[in-house]
This record gives C-alpha cells, structure tokens and sequence, in this order.
C-alpha cells in the first residue's frame, strides 16, 4: 500500500521531489497513487530510485535506463544488464582515452616555455613535445 508523500520519498532516496517528478514524466518510476490529490509512493520504489542513481553514475542515459528497467521483452534483467553494461564499457574505455589525450595535451601545455605558438608548434613538429 502506498504510503510514502513525495517529500518523504524524495528524502529517503537522498533526491529532490522535482528529480521524482520528473521520472515519473519520462516512465522510470510508474504513476503514483493520488490521495486527496497527494502523490502517495510504496517504500519498495527506493531500490528502482537507487538503481537508477547508480545507472547515471556509471554512465547510462535516460532512455538507456529505461531500456534497462523495462526495455527488452526477451531477456531477463541480469542478461540486460550484462549486454548493456559491456557495451556501456567500451564507450567508457574510449572516452577514458580520449580524457588522458586532452589530459597530456594540458601537461604539455603547462610545461611549455615558449613564447609564441608558432615556437610551440615547430617544437612539437620536431619533438613530439613541447617541454
């Protein structure tokens, strides 16, 4: 039975009421049972909210977690996740790549004594570095 208001949900789930409302707009959390006009939510809805927490942290989009909650109607959960999650790898891996590239390219920049761009660049071009 529902039994939680939208406040104190929000505040067990360490979230704000608008962060609810707003799932419940875009389908991950169903629509609440209304008494007196009161949005009144079940306490089990705390795991799906932490899920979904732990799905942005990792680097799941809205609609990706929507696919995770409810989207395929062939495979289980637990090989859902598996699929998504090693997919969700790859795409980390190369961003992680591409942040260690901007990361050196900073360093060298930092390190670097030049007093004009083109020096710089005549550097990096004989070098492959700056410093």
């Amino acid at each position: 039975m529902p039994s939680l208001s939208i406040g104190k949900l929000a505040a067990k789930a360490d979230i704000n009421a608008s962060t609810l409302r707003y799932y419940e707009s875009i389908g991950l959390l169903p629509p609440p049972e209304r008494i007196n006009g009161q949005r009144r939510y079940a306490e089990n809805l705390i795991e799906r909210i932490t899920f979904i927490k732990i799905a942005q942290q990792t680097g799941f989009t809205i609609p990706e977690i929507g696919v995770l909650l409810e989207g395929f109607e062939t495979l289980p959960p637990s090989e859902r996740w598996e699929e998504m999650a090693r997919e969700k790898r790859v795409q980390l891996e190369e961003k992680k790549k591409q942040i260690n590239s901007m990361i050196q390219i900073l360093d060298d920049g930092l390190n670097c004594k030049c007093l004009t761009w083109t020096e710089c660049f005549d550097k990096i071009k004989t070098t492959g570095s700056c410093s």
